[in-house]
């Protein structure tokens, strides 16, 4: 029996406090992870208002975990005791379903959210699936790895899965959790980087970000003069923005890609479109295959998120704080019991 001590909300909007639950006997296919840091993601926020109606309470947030193991069934061959991983939004896949048998294990209609239904990583324990588990490279921090396996793969995802050339012209709505790995990510893939951003402050960031040149947001001007010139932008802003006015930046076949959440419709312009064959899209995290290949990656070329950090124990602190849009760029929270 293993009593997990974590921290819990236990209505809408209700602060963070000492919880304790039991974890059962571990299955045969799982694992449990003893949390050593677990970033703050804005979904945990989002959860925890019940934004999307689908929160249950009491409420531990948390899918940005990185620990070391300490339980395994016994049908999990690939990571042992005392190994450090991470887990992300998924902590479980159907493994049968099309989607998973193809690779494409974040669109499984079964796959089970670390934080949806279950109890999540501001804990000192989580447990989950061994497929949703990945081994952290050893170069890698484990106090800034988390947000990886959220916002890390949220930006790699599209450059895999649209097999975008190292020669592309690459653009990066937004200059925040999502977009300054963005930068680091296409620049490291060979890309001539754009960022674009509303903040005068934020344009020498995105340059020592990765970004070759920034534009402001703001200034249709300015995005105008870039007709023809992207070959994907990524949009990580949820704030709706004249989305034609960045399709006539794109090349013909370009791509506008959305990695925020724009609750509103869009409206686009078929016309243009139809003549240029641009194409929208969008895409959440990405499958096991594609996560682990997105940490070699970021090993391989220093790519990590910024991050502030918090104790554990200070858990509320950190909410409010990314309540106040106040994070550069990502929060962490590092285990202190």
């Amino acid at each position: 029996m293993t009593i997990v001590h974590a921290y819990a909300a236990s209505k809408v909007n209700g602060r963070l406090e000492p919880f304790e639950y039991e974890l059962g006997a571990i299955g045969p296919s799982e694992v449990d992870i003893a949390v050593e840091t677990c970033g703050i993601c804005h979904s945990d926020l989002s959860m925890l208002g019940n934004d999307w109606g689908i929160t249950q309470y009491p409420f531990v947030p948390g899918h940005e975990v990185i620990g070391k193991i300490s339980s395994v069934g016994n049908h999990v061959t690939h990571i042992a005791v005392g190994d450090r991983v991470g887990l992300g939004w998924h902590a479980g896949y159907c493994m049968t379903c099309d989607q998973c048998l193809d690779g494409d294990h974040n669109m499984c209609k079964e796959a089970a959210s670390t934080i949806v239904g279950r109890h999540g990583g501001f804990a000192d324990t989580v447990r989950s699936q061994a497929a949703s588990v990945f081994k952290i490279p050893e170069v890698l921090d484990a106090q800034a790895a988390g947000p990886l396996l959220c916002g890390g793969i949220t930006m790699f995802n599209p450059l895999m899965q649209y097999e975008i050339s190292p020669t592309s012209n690459v653009g990066v709505i937004g200059i925040g959790g999502l977009g300054h790995l963005g930068l680091q990510f296409a620049r490291a893939w060979g890309c001539h980087v754009t960022a674009f951003t509303s903040s005068e402050s934020k344009k020498q960031e995105g340059l020592e970000l990765g970004a070759h040149d920034t534009i402001n947001s703001r200034d249709s001007e300015a995005i105008k003069a870039t007709a023809g010139r992207f070959d994907l932008l990524l949009s990580t802003v949820n704030v709706k923005l004249d989305w034609n006015a960045y399709l006539g930046t794109l090349k013909p076949r370009g791509r506008l890609h959305f990695l925020g959440v724009v609750t509103e419709p869009l409206d686009l312009n078929v016309v243009p479109m139809l003549f240029d064959q641009y194409s929208v899209s969008a895409s959440p995290v990405g499958g096991p295959s594609i996560i682990r290949k997105m940490l070699e990656f970021s090993a391989r070329h220093n790519i990590k998120p910024v991050t502030e950090n918090f104790p554990m124990s200070k858990v509320n602190d950190a909410m409010d704080r990314l309540r106040q849009g106040k994070v550069k760029y990502r929060l962490v929270l590092v285990n202190d019991k």
